[in-house]
């Protein structure tokens, strides 16, 4: 018998992802899994029900819920929906657990497999399910457009007939996965690109420093001291974006923290 996995409409305000894109439901459906979704559920992301072509629907989320073998979400789901679900079935989504209690109190009591997919370890071989990364992707890209659209001036350098426009400096406050892509699509559309590190968070930074910012010759890296208890820190000024450079700035400041 075909697992049935459900999804459902996300109901939080200003949520529009869906939990299963037409593509990866043609997927599923050829691995021999019934999709079941409620209508209408990938609608706020561009989705309409007419692309996902291999999956069924239903016309109301109690139906969903009550066929589903597992069911992705993208936000947690609620008790009462939790409740819904058949004893045994199995929840896959951002569930922050950790914040969620009457959740997690539910899916124990109806006996529910949950899988958290922001705590799924960062290692090699989990690549393909780290939602954190992709999520943080997106939001480093959205960030900078959105700064562009607020900003009162071009972004890149405009040579015209009446002069030069310089471009603009763009800060980037970190460098994670969100911080990195920012770095990389500010500078597509603007020249000066600075990031302000703190010093905890030079982990990554390190790790992909040559890969990362080597196409960035305008890049310059801020890092924000780190306050001890004893009300001591260290102050660093601007370092030029030379990956060897930054490396060895990374070096110095853990033998002073440590």
């Amino acid at each position: 018998m075909a697992v049935t996995i459900g999804v459902l409409k996300e109901t939080v305000r200003g949520e529009n992802r869906v939990a299963i894109v037409p593509e990866v439901a043609t997927r599923l459906a050829a691995l021999g899994a019934r999709v079941l979704m409620e209508r209408n559920a990938g609608s706020a992301a561009r989705f309409p029900d007419s692309l996902y072509k291999d999956a069924s629907f239903a016309d109301s989320a109690d139906a969903v819920l009550a066929a589903a073998d597992l069911l992705f979400a993208v936000q947690p789901p609620e008790a009462g929906t939790v409740a819904k679900l058949k004893p045994g079935a199995v929840v896959a989504g951002f569930l922050a657990p950790h914040a969620q209690a009457a959740l997690v109190r539910a899916l124990k009591e109806r006996r529910v497999t949950s899988f958290a997919m922001e705590l799924v370890p960062r290692i090699s071989r989990a690549q393909s399910m780290d939602a954190l990364s992709s999520q943080a992707a997106v939001a480093g890209y959205k960030a900078v457009l959105i700064g562009a659209s607020a900003l009162d001036k071009f972004f890149p350098m405009l040579t015209t007939a009446a002069g030069t426009i310089r471009p603009a400096t763009v800060l980037v406050i970190g460098a994670g996965v969100a911080g990195l892509q920012a770095i990389a699509t500010a500078k597509r559309v603007a020249t000066a690109v600075r990031t302000a590190l703190h010093a905890d968070g030079l982990n990554m930074l390190q790790a992909n420093g040559a890969a990362a910012f080597q196409s960035v010759p305008h890049f310059h890296l801020h890092l924000i001291p780190r306050f001890t208890g004893d009300g001591k820190g260290f102050d660093w000024p601007m370092v030029p974006g030379d990956p060897g450079r930054i490396q060895a700035a990374a070096e110095k400041i853990r033998r002073a923290l440590a």
